[in-house]
């Protein structure tokens, strides 16, 4: 089965920022605790205070959409319910 990729950046609005930097952490860990999650990385960009730089690596695409159904009813998915998503999806067979 190939695994599911996703990269790209979230953007924050100003006035969701501190609520986002306060949870992050406890998604991460969530995140990674997943079973199937390979990689998990969210990053701050220096020069942009509101993006984040997002890469996930997850065994197949089960683990992959049962992560995104955690995401989507958990308080992650509620404090960045604003938030701009650019992202993409690559499914590779390349390991």
């Amino acid at each position: 089965m190939p695994k599911v990729i996703l990269k790209g950046f979230i953007i924050i609005p100003n006035r969701d920022l501190e609520m986002v930097k306060q949870e992050l952490p406890v998604h991460i860990e969530l995140t990674r605790s997943e079973p199937g999650c390979l990689v998990f990385v969210v990053t701050p960009d220096k020069s942009h205070p509101n993006r984040f730089a997002v890469y996930e690596e997850f065994a197949d695409r089960e683990a992959f959409d049962t992560h995104q159904a955690r995401v989507k009813n958990s308080r992650w998915g509620r404090v960045t319910s604003n938030a701009e998503r650019h992202y993409e999806i690559i499914e590779s067979t390349h390991v």
